[in-house]
């Protein structure tokens, strides 16, 4: 089996973490003192992919803050009882959580598709 498939596992995982995260973030949005948390893939893509700059030509992956797995602390501006979530923010983030799960899943079913037709002849 070839690497992007677990590549891919992880991206889902990762998303699957994101969600549940971003959904505990909107459901405590009330909550005095409760600080917005997030998980960044940018290094974890870089790590996997091997995402590099072999000419000056190339364009420079800008999201290198957080690591797979581990959830940040969102270090914005609170309300005045200490908590920092915006909903607005948060649905923005799960739209955006959800785009990236929706095409590894698109990505996986169309090598599944291939390895299909590789099996069967193309027919």
């Amino acid at each position: 089996m070839d690497k992007s498939f677990m590549v891919l596992q992880k991206i889902l995982q990762a998303a699957n973490m994101r969600q549940k995260v971003i959904a505990s973030n909107i459901a405590n949005a009330d909550t005095p003192g409760y600080k917005a948390k997030d998980i960044k893939f940018g290094e974890f893509l870089d790590r996997e992919l091997k995402l590099s700059t072999t000419s000056p030509g190339h364009i420079k992956n800008k999201s290198n803050s957080g690591v797979n797995g581990r959830i940040v602390v969102e270090d914005t501006l609170s309300w005045g009882d200490g908590n920092n979530v915006e909903l607005n923010v948060e649905v923005g983030k799960m739209t955006e959580n959800s785009l990236t799960y929706d095409a590894a899943i698109k990505i996986l079913n169309s090598k599944i598709k291939m390895y299909r037709m590789a099996i069967k002849g193309g027919g």
